[in-house]
Parts: structure tokens; sequence; C-alpha cells
């Protein structure tokens, strides 16, 4: 576990220097025996049922984390019944192809392509919002940040822990002090996609809000 307001600095380094201040690899006891997974959710015979990408079973899901996967599921399915899901959960025997214990929800979405995601294992973090379009990925390079009008910045941080689960990225590159602050609260965006993080960015005191989720090198 990390210490509550633990401050790595790293704003000095070169500004492309490598900054990767989250560990993927330090897993809660609670995720033992979990995986993390990204795949197609659908509907069939009642059931809801999850493909793991690149592979042909099919899984029935069980919400024995009451993550409202069902819910959210029905209220985004597309005219084909398919949507994009990235959970945590256990692989268990059962019928057919086995069960997934689904424990943690991180997004759900209307997506064909998310499964061929070529970042989505660099990233650590990813940040986005809309009315103006605002992205930003971290990664172990640093934080590339993408808004509209603007070229995109890439910039070393800051990383400052606040408790609860929630924490703040921030740089004075370029002159501008930037800060994303993301929070473990359950957000739907603009497109209806759910994702288990908030997330505010706040570039020289503007504050445009949106919703983020872990990558692949981050499974908290």
């Amino acid at each position: 576990m990390r210490v509550a307001r633990s401050l790595v600095v790293v704003a000095l380094l070169p500004l492309f220097a490598a900054c990767q201040l989250f560990d993927g690899s330090r897993e809660s006891d609670s995720h033992a025996g979990q995986t993390r997974l990204q795949g197609q959710l659908s509907a069939a015979d009642g059931k809801l049922l999850f493909q793991p990408c690149g592979e042909q079973r099919r899984l029935v899901v069980n919400d024995t984390g009451n993550t409202s996967v069902l819910q959210q599921a029905a209220s985004l399915a597309d005219a084909k019944g398919n949507l994009f899901a990235d959970v945590r959960g256990r692989i268990v025997s059962g019928s057919g192809d086995g069960e997934l214990d689904l424990e943690q929800l991180y997004r759900v979405e209307r997506s064909g392509k998310a499964c061929e995601d070529p970042d989505f294992k660099k990233l650590i973090l990813r940040a986005a919002g809309h009315n103006p379009e605002w992205s930003v990925n971290v990664s172990g390079k640093g934080m590339v940040i993408d808004r509209t009008g603007q070229p995109p910045l890439a910039v070393p941080y800051v990383e400052e822990q606040l408790g609860d689960g929630r924490f703040n990225l921030s740089t004075e590159a370029n002159n501008q002090h930037i800060e994303l602050w993301v929070a473990p609260q359950r957000c739907v965006d603009s497109s209806g996609s759910v994702q288990h993080m908030s997330a505010e960015l706040r570039v020289n005191g503007h504050v445009q809000r949106g919703c983020g989720y872990f990558g692949g090198s981050r499974d908290d």
C-alpha cells in the first residue's frame, strides 16, 4: 500500500525522462486469485457472457462484486448486443466454458476495436473529457496532454497521494501549471461509457471534467 500523501518528485528530470511512479506489480491482497481481463460482453439465454480478447470461450458472468455490470451493459448495448468491457475477477469452473466471478468493473463501452488497442498495456492511466475534447495518457515516459486547438504536450510529472484512492499528477513544464486530479468514483461520460474513476484536468486554473481508468501497467 502507498503511504498517504507520499510525494515522488520527477519534475527535475529531463522532459522525456521516464517517470514510472505507479507500481503495477504491487497488487492488493484483495486481488489474490483474480485476473484482469478485457473482452466482449453479450447476452444469451438470459445470461451475461464475457468473451476475453483473442479467445473463443465465453464465460458466464456472476456479478459477485456487485458492480452493476448487468445494468450498465443493458443501458449501453448496441443493436447486436455487444460491448467492450475491462474487468477483474476469478475464472471458475461451471457449465460450458466456465464462469467469471466479476469483482471489479474498470470500464464498459461501445467499441469494436478496443481489443486491438496497441497502447493499452503500456498505459498507467488514461483520462478524457468532452466539450471541448481533452485527453491525458500517462505512461512510464511521462504524460501526454491533448486538447482541442492545442498541439499535444509531453511532460514529466509529480504524483501526490491524497488518501481514499485519490491522487493528482502535476507539472510546471512549458510555463504552464497543469494538474490532473483523479478519484475512485464511478463516472459516465457523454457517450454513455462507464469508467471507474472521475478526473479533472486543470490548466492554469481552467478546469475540465471527465472520466478515467487504469491502463494495463497498473491493476489496482
